[in-house]
């Protein structure tokens, strides 16, 4: 088949961002939210059993809800017999994109966490997913990462045609053994496959993967996994549990898991003195007290050495937890931003508070591009003040100048603001093709198309004809939202 977008209703259809053996994924606007979706359409309407496969998927992943569970918004069919799935779009890439490439177990262990807690709510439900692959793991930025494709998932309570006992599914190289020898499966064949993805991410390589099926088959049968350098021998039994041959011997489920996550979070002990960095059996209110109790022991035992190192813990801690709340810079005096800054005036070398500020203002980048983004989809170009779409290009602009993907979408507004101008030009409207030309220029000053346009506009005489006015009734008569009919020529078919 072509790549001509198909027809859907409700839908302006952009650009293609996907193909397999069985459908297609197209970038799209909802028009009716005007949001980014993406829609998975089956290429063919021969196969009534992959129908029925793919509207269990629909269903299936309608019924959850988790961040890291990727979000149905419609599911529905063409006019010539083949279904459509509207979707989230996710547009970060896939975790498949990293592949060779070795994380640090911060960040492996971050995925791996976020991938179990998705995965609990799907277990949860008597579901099983069967496909966890990288490809199949979306990055919504560069640390929140959503599950998709539910394609061959499982019900427990069915004995579903769809997933028969004798038919090999999902992908060989990151199947668990009973998955590939057809054998009955349960939860912990999706939790084999998150070690094989672990593995992957800690090392850069799957060691599973062979020449052929039957190879890579093997493999999971028989081969033991390489042992992770000294430098992680740390994380080497929660590999081990993952990869387990035996379901038995893997972790129950992704509660365990997690609790597994849990303690390798925690520092090792140390001797000496030390602060506990958790006390979970106790209430807030005992945690508060025995923590006082221990920093005026420090206090009094370290004198004021200790003091300052007390100091910049404290701040530390407190950053981080409103780092990870989103608290950035506000409310004032009670942000991840002062509270690092309070840290570096008592350790003006502190590694972890430079480091935090960097992830500030990363964090910061990430909440204007995606305002701006929102700001774009819902019309809102250069208004209202503070709250637009170009307002938060240029924060981001302001933090890191000539950051791409800021410095295109103010281009996108320009152009945006361009096609309007000339639409207004063109019906002799020339107040209203000036302060549109502004605004473009305001957005991409040295745009040239609008240059060119002003040229252009100012070349042109004034209509002494009485036009004018007629011209503003017809448009007005027009579609009250032309720019949705700019952006439909501009990204649409």
């Amino acid at each position: 088949m072509n790549a001509t977008p198909p027809d859907i209703p409700g839908y302006t259809l952009h650009g293609l961002l996907g193909r397999g053996g069985m459908a297609e994924v197209w970038l799209a606007t909802q028009d009716s939210l005007k949001r980014k979706v993406a829609i998975k359409v089956l290429l063919s309407a021969d196969d009534d059993s992959f129908n029925r496969r793919f509207i269990n998927e629909g269903h299936l992943v309608a019924s959850l809800h988790h961040p890291a569970i990727i979000t149905i918004h419609d599911i529905n069919r063409l006019p010539d017999g083949r279904y459509y799935l509207a979707m989230e779009f996710v547009g970060g890439g896939d975790l498949s994109q990293f592949k060779g490439q070795v994380f640090t177990p911060q960040r492996a262990l971050a995925i791996l966490r976020q991938i179990a807690e998705g995965l609990e709510v799907v277990h949860g439900k008597g579901l099983i997913h069967r496909d966890l692959k990288p490809a199949n793991i979306l990055f919504r930025d560069a640390e929140r990462v959503v599950i998709s494709d539910f394609g061959i998932a499982k019900d427990l309570g069915i004995d579903s045609e769809l997933t028969q006992d004798g038919i090999v599914v999902g992908s060989p190289s990151y199947s668990s053994p009973e998955q590939a020898q057809c054998q009955p499966v349960d939860a912990r064949t999706d939790l084999y496959s998150l070690g094989v993805m672990l593995q992957e991410m800690l090392t850069g390589a799957n060691p599973f993967r062979g020449d052929s099926y039957a190879q890579t088959v093997g493999n999971h049968l028989h081969l033991t996994p390489p042992r992770l350098p000294d430098a992680l021998k740390r994380y080497q039994p929660l590999l081990d549990r993952l990869l387990a041959k035996e379901p038995a011997n893997r972790f129950a489920g992704c509660r365990e898991l997690l609790a597994a996550l849990d303690a390798l979070d925690r520092p090792p002990a140390k001797s000496g003195i030390g602060i506990p960095a958790r006390l979970p059996t106790l209430s807030r209110r005992a945690r508060l007290s025995l923590l006082a109790v221990g920093v005026a022991g420090l206090l009094a035992v370290g004198g004021p050495g200790v003091t300052r190192q007390v100091k910049v813990w404290q701040a530390l801690h407190q950053a981080d937890q409103h780092l990870t709340a989103g608290r950035l810079v506000s409310p004032a005096a009670d942000n991840a931003d002062y509270f690092y800054r309070q840290a570096l005036q008592l350790d003006p070398d502190n590694a972890s508070a430079k480091a935090g500020l960097v992830k500030v203002r990363e964090a910061q980048i990430r909440q204007w591009l995606a305002l701006a983004e929102q700001r774009f989809a819902e019309n809102r170009l250069s208004q209202p003040a503070q709250d637009n779409a170009v307002h938060y290009f240029r924060q981001v602009l302001a933090q890191s100048p000539q950051h791409p993907q800021a410095m295109t979408g103010l281009h996108r507004i320009a152009e945006v603001y361009r096609g309007l101008a000339q639409q207004a030009l063109d019906r002799q409207d020339r107040s209203e093709a000036r302060s549109l030309l502004r605004a473009g220029l305001d957005a991409e000053p040295g745009n040239p198309a609008l240059q060119a346009l002003g040229k252009v506009l100012e070349s042109r005489p004034e209509s002494g004809s009485g036009n004018p006015a007629p011209n503003r009734k017809k448009a007005a008569s027009r579609p009250s939202n032309p720019l949705k009919g700019l952006l439909h020529k501009l990204f649409g078919k």
